[in-house]
């Protein structure tokens, strides 16, 4: 007692074939081995605006440092120090592992965007099991937004001469 039903060919097909044709499995996460590249350490390179930041990572107390400075000492708002700490607290790893961030261009926003993207990253190479949470968080996205172009006969990107009627 099969039901028929017809696909985008005009050909039949029972039911059963019907729904598993519609509904495709997702593929699972493949679980990488552990293996260390370069000394030890996972890579992990993060962009925001016109910064970049390389990151490594290695499992160890927690020590955390942005251009061979501690993070208080290279970033003084709470709110940049918040940004590159958020993917370690994500997965609860804030005091098991050494962090060491190299970064340049931009300014303190666009450098603590580059380095959460980079650690986000460095932690997706070190277990791939952690990407629903750092995917969930919005730490693997990259913030696409950049300055607008000064566009030409304007004073600005958006912003033009003062208009004289007479």
């Amino acid at each position: 007692m099969a039901e028929t039903q017809e696909n985008i060919a005009g050909e039949k097909l029972s039911v059963d074939m019907a729904v598993t044709e519609k509904k495709k499995a997702p593929k699972p996460v493949a679980a990488t081995a552990r293996t260390e590249s370069k000394g030890g350490y996972w890579w992990g390179t993060g962009r925001r605006k016109s910064s970049v930041a390389r990151v490594r990572i290695k499992p160890g107390e927690g020590k955390l440092l942005v251009n061979k400075k501690e993070l208080g000492a290279y970033f003084a708002r709470q709110q940049d120090r918040n940004a590159v700490l958020s993917p370690l607290q994500a997965v609860n790893a804030a005091k098991s592992f050494d962090v060491f961030i190299n970064v340049k261009g931009g300014g303190t926003t666009g450098q603590s965007g580059a380095a959460r993207l980079g650690i986000a990253r460095a932690l997706r190479n070190y277990d791939s099991s952690l990407v629903p949470t750092l995917r969930e968080g919005g730490h693997l996205t990259r913030d696409s937004r950049m300055v607008e172009r000064k566009k030409p006969g304007q004073s600005g990107a958006r912003r033009r001469f003062q208009f004289s009627k007479r």
